[in-house]
């Protein structure tokens, strides 16, 4: 069986890479819920849906990265933490907006839960404000 944290390390980088829910799946329920309190993201209660979301924003923030800080496993809880950086400029055609040219560096957070070897759910704490101002949103 897989180790939680080698689960979510997969599901990690398959999710920030932009490969969407054919790539996250296998590490998933079926199921899976996502939630965060980020009005940009309101409408989202799927892991699915979620990573469609990630692989959609990708088509029009160009250069798209990501710096991982930490990544703390807790067995008993069988949880893994994430904290990370994401970088992006809106070059491309799409987005709430026109094509900003304008650049974000925003910090977010992950609480991904397991259960019988799959993600069950996923929390993301981040401050959509911020980011949306940083690329000329609002």
């Amino acid at each position: 069986m897989t180790s939680i944290k080698d689960l979510a390390e997969r599901f990690f980088v398959a999710c920030e890479t932009g490969q969407g829910w054919d790539a996250c799946r296998e590490h998933c329920h079926p199921d899976a819920t996502f939630s965060a309190q980020a009005p940009a993201l309101a409408e989202i209660t799927s892991l699915e849906g979620y990573t469609e979301w990630i692989k959609g924003l990708y088509t029009f923030v160009t250069e798209p990265r990501y710096d991982l800080k930490s990544f703390a496993v807790d067995e008993a809880r069988g949880n893994v933490t994430t904290f990370a950086v994401f970088y992006g400029t809106h070059t491309g055609e799409g987005g709430p907006v026109p094509a900003t040219g304008k650049s974000a560096s925003t910090e977010y957070c992950y609480c991904i839960e397991v259960d019988d070897g799959r993600i069950r759910h996923m929390t993301k704490v981040w401050n959509d404000t911020v980011a949306c101002q940083q690329l000329g949103w609002m």
